[in-house]
């Protein structure tokens, strides 16, 4: 059961309800994540803001790679659940390239090495090694690249970090948990 209050659809504040109105009509409702992110409007927006700015940095396929690793590395269910379902219902992924990037690889030897960079970065903090930084380098990754992996990564984490906080009721079919494989 989540912990934190999510607004009732009526008492939404009003400076979340164009935005819940815009995710409604992606997905066809409104996640409990994002209804829980509305009662503090700004909040909603610097998560909006962000993965609005973010899908300028990579190819889609990229950054949902990036998404699963993380999210599979930090143990968040209900992200694994939401970017499993965007992977495949909107981003194209197959079940064996999402099942793939939770493990931190791919089919495509790039994102494989975007996806186990992407979880070395978690697992380390940031304090990834020189090979580490050579390996997605190796892969034909430029610096500019790397700070989008990155900053992708770090945007994934605030998403993990809010849903392991509130333990947010899984509303999009499950997939298998974090400590699972894909």
């Amino acid at each position: 059961m989540s912990r934190l209050n999510a607004p009732s659809p009526d008492d939404v504040p009003e400076a979340a309800q164009g935005t819940l109105d815009n995710i409604g009509a992606q997905f066809g409702f409104v996640p409990n994540m994002f209804m829980t992110l509305a009662s503090n409007p700004t909040v909603l927006d610097v998560v909006m803001t962000l993965q609005g700015s973010l899908s300028r940095v990579l190819d889609a396929k990229t950054r949902h790679t990036i998404a699963l690793a993380v999210s599979q590395a930090n143990g968040c269910d209900y992200c694994l659940a939401v970017h499993t379902y965007v992977s495949s219902e909107l981003g194209g992924m197959s079940s064996d390239d999402i099942d793939l990037a939770r493990a931190g690889s791919s089919i495509d030897p790039q994102r494989a090495a975007v996806a186990r960079f992407a979880q070395q970065v978690v697992k380390s903090r940031g304090q990834v090694s020189d090979a580490d930084l050579a390996a997605v380098r190796g892969a034909g990754y430029t610096d500019p690249q790397i700070l989008a992996i990155v900053t992708v990564a770090v945007q994934a984490l605030l998403t993990n970090f809010i849903n392991n906080v509130n333990r947010t009721d899984i509303d999009i079919p499950a997939v298998s948990p974090a400590g699972t494989p894909g």
